[in-house]
């Protein structure tokens, strides 16, 4: 029989517990996403990492405004119709990279149903400036489904040539009606395989939250979906529940029932897996970026397939 994660208490545990950011480096930070008028998913989000990623100068842009046209039961970004796209974003992103002096940079976006394309050319545009303006600057980009558009958008934002293409899963099939009731896990999964089928190159990456009632084996079977789908990257995390009109929350999960998450990930062939309470897509992404790149030259030399 499926086993469903443990509930540990209703109050949050002291593994999720984190200071509230007060250093200098943190107000430099939203000082400026200020002045280039930015969104960040980590202020929007709610994101518990906020202080010392912000701390270290590490941001999360989230471009085409702070409205998104669908109504997770886990998001905290507001939902309505977005204003017009802000044609010099793409330029704002990329001088905040340059004077953050980013050598990674995540970009992610709302989702944009009411856009003929969802969003990607703005997603084009900003990985165009970035390699323009900011070029020793690896791109990873987190993307919408682009669900009932064409899949054209999807094969612009790969031919701009990110680094990394991000789409997260979230959560199990099961799930899906409750929790992302916009979305199509299926959908989803076949998203992250066309990237990948269209450039092998570029490293794809997707995430699940837990602690919403999911059982192990559903987990397990979407580690399965996934390397099906030949994704390099799982990431895992606990669910919070940013307010309470959100989902709440079912489960606490220990921290060892990551680790035990992390080791079958492993062996079930990812790349690369990070899982623990606090993790996050974009939660130490520079350093997680390198060590795929790091992975995948000793996949190939195990191979003999390396170049000098």
């Amino acid at each position: 029989m499926n086993e469903t994660l443990p509930l540990i208490r209703t109050r949050k545990p002291d593994w999720l517990r984190v200071r509230a950011p007060t250093s200098p480096a943190f107000a430099e930070t939203r000082k400026l996403m200020r002045r280039l008028n930015l969104n960040t998913v980590c202020e929007e989000a709610a994101c518990p990492n906020i202080g010392e990623c912000w701390t270290q100068k590490h941001a999360t842009v989230m471009i085409l405004g702070d409205t998104c046209t669908r109504a997770c039961a886990f998001c905290n970004v507001k939902t309505g119709m977005p204003g017009p796209v802000d044609v010099l974003e793409p330029v704002h992103v990329a001088e905040a990279a340059g004077e953050l002096g980013l050598e990674h940079i995540v970009i992610t976006s709302v989702d944009r149903d009411d856009l003929l394309d969802g969003g990607a050319r703005q997603f084009v545009r900003v990985i165009e400036e970035l390699r323009k303006r900011a070029p020793k600057t690896t791109i990873e980009i987190l993307t919408p489904d682009f669900r009932n558009k064409s899949m054209d958008a999807v094969k612009a934002i790969v031919a701009a040539g990110p680094d990394v293409y991000n789409h997260n899963l979230e959560t199990v099939p099961r799930l899906y009606p409750t929790i992302r009731p916009g979305a199509r896990y299926y959908h989803s999964l076949r998203l992250l395989e066309t990237v990948k089928g269209l450039d092998a190159g570029i490293f794809t990456k997707s995430g699940v939250m837990v602690g919403l009632g999911e059982e192990r084996q559903e987990l397990h079977q979407v580690m399965d979906d996934m390397r099906s789908a030949g994704i390099d990257f799982l990431t895992v995390g606990q669910y919070l529940q940013p307010t309470p009109r959100h989902a709440k929350v079912v489960a606490f999960v220990e921290p060892k029932t990551f680790a035990s998450y992390a080791a079958i990930a492993r062996a079930k062939g990812f790349l690369l897996v990070a899982a623990s309470p606090l993790t996050r897509s974009s939660y130490h992404a520079g350093a997680d970026f390198a060590k795929m790149q790091a992975a995948r030259r000793a996949q190939l030399e195990k191979a003999g397939l390396a170049t000098a």
